[in-house]
């Protein structure tokens, strides 16, 4: 009697909060400063609930609220439909196919706008290997929650009672930095292959671990990744990049044998001791960029990735008598052409790519009319920035290079007294020497004669 009563109270102690209803946790548990959320995203829910719908932010940007990170956006789940979100908005429009959600505008901030959906339940349309391909069955908070991936990403908050909703214990996780998925792991992963790749940007960016139930079946799954289409991985794979821990993402990447086929040159790349010394360099500065609140370059961040592949055939072709920028020329494009295969890298992405690659060689020489172009260029500064990492990877004089970044943050008055200073310094420490170009003969004028009479031109006769 006394041993079924203990495991009685043992097992209430231990029951999931989702069977009993969702924990509503208040602000001085969960410690979000409604000051730091986004006036927009409570502007959204406002207006929703005025109208007697439900509304709350949601996903991410709660998740980082209650870590104490500033969220890069901001979501909101409702029980409208898109078509009733977008009729309560000025600028508001429909969008995606598989997930059908509402983009709400204010100026250069979009407030994406999603109606709760019921977890799959066999009728959705999906994919030979389980990937759901068509997603629009709405349901209740409840049953929106459990069809979320993690239960870090299953939370609920309400700016007007600034009250969290917690199903799955996602808060509890969060304090223990666990990432750990809803429902069966397997399941969850066939129906969408890139919540391989989340858990892992989760697992680094929030320095936690995969639970063991949770990572068990992703090497095994880890070849559904190849079904996921190239735009989402592109997405995707930018996120694992940017998310100031770059490194570690790659690094469980390639334990979980997740990385096959992401960026198929990288692996040839991690192997040779330059190319992954440049690598590492670039992924280090820009995970201190990202930590300290800086930008991102998608283009710069990408042409670093690709750059030691691109090197290394430029350098190939160049030994086979190519011509140096027709040979980077041919070496970028068939890198990218590899690429995009795989990774819908965008055009304007690989245009800005290709110009910072470009201008790579002309760094080698410093003649004053040349320098003038260069810096006219749209994409100086960046190719500047590149230029150090490779002296910081070993691949440029690190001298040559700083004179370079001092040019480009100089203004306008002591960049004209650097570039006259090139023109004194002697030719074998300015410039590589130039190769003059053969003078044409002169032609002799038309009428010549035996006398040297000079006709005269025929427009004048």
């Amino acid at each position: 009697m006394i041993t079924s009563t203990i495991k009685k109270f043992v097992g209430r102690l231990f029951t999931p909060a989702a069977s009993a209803g969702p924990q509503r946790i208040g602000r001085d548990q969960h410690g979000i400063d409604r000051r730091n959320v986004s006036r927009h995203a409570v502007k959204v829910c406002e207006v929703l609930q005025q109208q007697g719908y439900e509304a709350y932010v949601v996903g991410g940007a709660v998740r980082d609220l209650i870590l104490g990170l500033e969220p890069k956006d901001f979501d909101v789940a409702t029980n409208a439909t898109p078509e009733e979100v977008r009729a309560l908005f000025r600028r508001a429009r429909i969008i995606g196919r598989r997930f059908q959600l509402v983009h709400v505008v204010f100026g250069q901030e979009i407030i994406e706008t999603s109606t709760f959906r019921a977890p799959a339940n066999g009728e959705q349309k999906t994919d030979e290997h389980g990937r759901i391909l068509s997603d629009n069955v709405f349901g209740s908070q409840e049953q929106d929650a459990a069809r979320r991936d993690f239960t870090i990403n299953a939370l609920y908050y309400d700016p007007h009672t600034e009250l969290v909703i917690d199903y799955h214990q996602g808060v509890q996780d969060l304090k223990k930095r666990q990432i750990r998925m809803i429902g069966d792991p397997e399941q969850r992963y066939r129906e969408d292959p890139v919540r391989m790749l989340r858990a892992v940007r989760f697992a680094a960016k929030l320095n936690g671990a995969i639970e063991p139930g949770t990572s068990k079946p992703i090497q095994a799954l880890a070849d559904l990744i190849e079904n996921v289409p190239a735009s989402r991985l592109f997405d995707e794979m930018l996120k694992l990049l940017t998310c100031g821990h770059a490194i570690d993402c790659l690094k469980q990447l390639r334990e979980a044998g997740l990385h096959h086929g992401m960026l198929p040159l990288l692996d040839i790349v991690l192997e040779q001791p330059g190319g992954r010394r440049f690598i590492e360099e670039a992924l280090d500065r820009t995970d201190a960029r990202v930590r300290a609140g800086r930008g991102i370059s998608p283009s710069f961040l990408f042409a670093a990735l690709l750059w030691p592949q691109v090197d290394a055939r430029w350098k190939q072709i160049m030994a086979q008598g190519g011509h140096t920028i027709p040979a980077l020329s041919e070496a970028a494009d068939s890198v990218l052409d590899e690429q995009t295969e795989k990774l819908a890298i965008q055009r304007r992405f690989s245009s800005d790519m290709r110009e910072i690659w470009f201008m790579q060689p002309r760094f080698e020489r410093r003649q004053g009319k040349a320098i003038y172009r260069m810096i006219e260029q749209p994409r100086f500064r960046a190719a500047c920035d590149f230029l150090q990492l490779r002296a910081a990877a070993g691949e440029f004089d690190s001298v040559l290079a700083q004179w370079w970044m001092d040019l480009a943050n100089a203004n306008d008055e002591t960049r004209a007294e650097m570039i006259e200073e090139t023109s004194r310094l002697p030719r074998e420490v300015s410039e590589a020497p130039v190769r003059k170009r053969r003078r044409r003969p002169r032609r002799k004028p038309v009428g010549d004669g035996p006398a040297g009479g000079d006709a005269a031109p025929e427009s004048l006769g």
